[in-house]
């Protein structure tokens, strides 16, 4: 590649990761005023414009994959429908196959096995007597797969690991939710505040071990 179209890809992942944070910023603003249009319009543009920054970062096509799953989720879950809420699990579900694909080869720690094992048990164990009957087995086949996600990316550093604990965060605040427990005011907010920073932050870190798997690569030859 030549250094003019490195430049050029730079600038442009430049300007697309400002106007994904521009993007959040509407999308967080919205929610703390209650304004569901501004909502609905930010919301489906967040992961899209991840995914093409990351796309000018050279990501693995993993990476790529489970952003825009993410996108599938948050576009199924604009709507109330219980539908549309299992499909968007699904999807997310998806997403979050991807990430383990991805770190796969990463080696982790025990101690957040047990620590990881130990917040899903008691999590379904508390949630399971509120939760709609028919959502219980999709939401704790789901939270098993979240959860080795989340312990998984702690494998890749303390940037991902982060990512993957706030992607954790934000699934439970909406479990909570369905669930019918009380909740944090404008509860959408704190979802939509740790799901974005999750997704950037294991973006993050998945982009950072590719560069440096790369030039690893390059020194070795």
């Amino acid at each position: 590649m030549s250094r003019g179209s490195s430049a050029s890809r730079e600038r442009l992942g430049r300007i697309l990761l400002v106007t994904f944070f521009l993007a959040v910023g509407c999308d967080l603003a919205s929610l703390a005023l209650g304004i569901d249009a501004g909502h609905t319009a930010a919301k489906p543009l967040l992961m899209p414009l991840l995914t093409a920054y990351a796309a000018t970062r050279g990501a693995p096509r993993l990476l790529l994959a489970a952003l825009l799953f993410g996108w599938g989720g948050d576009v199924f879950l604009l709507s109330g429908a219980d539908w549309a809420f299992l499909v968007g699990m699904g999807s997310f579900a998806a997403g979050h196959v991807c990430y383990l694909l991805l770190f796969r080869h990463t080696r982790t720690s025990p101690l957040f096995a047990g620590a990881y094992g130990i917040a899903l048990v008691g999590a379904v164990a508390l949630l399971w007597p509120d939760l709609p009957a028919d959502l219980r087995i999709p939401v704790a086949g789901y939270s098993v797969l979240l959860t080795a996600m989340a312990y998984r990316s702690s494998g890749l550093g303390l940037v991902a690991g982060a990512g993957g604990a706030l992607f954790l965060l934000s699934d439970m605040l909406i479990a909570t939710g369905v669930a019918e427990w009380p909740q944090l005011p404008v509860p959408d907010f704190w979802i939509m505040l740790t799901y974005c920073a999750a997704q950037l932050l294991l973006a993050t870190g998945v982009l950072a071990r590719s560069t440096q798997a790369y030039r690893e690569r390059r020194i070795s030859v």
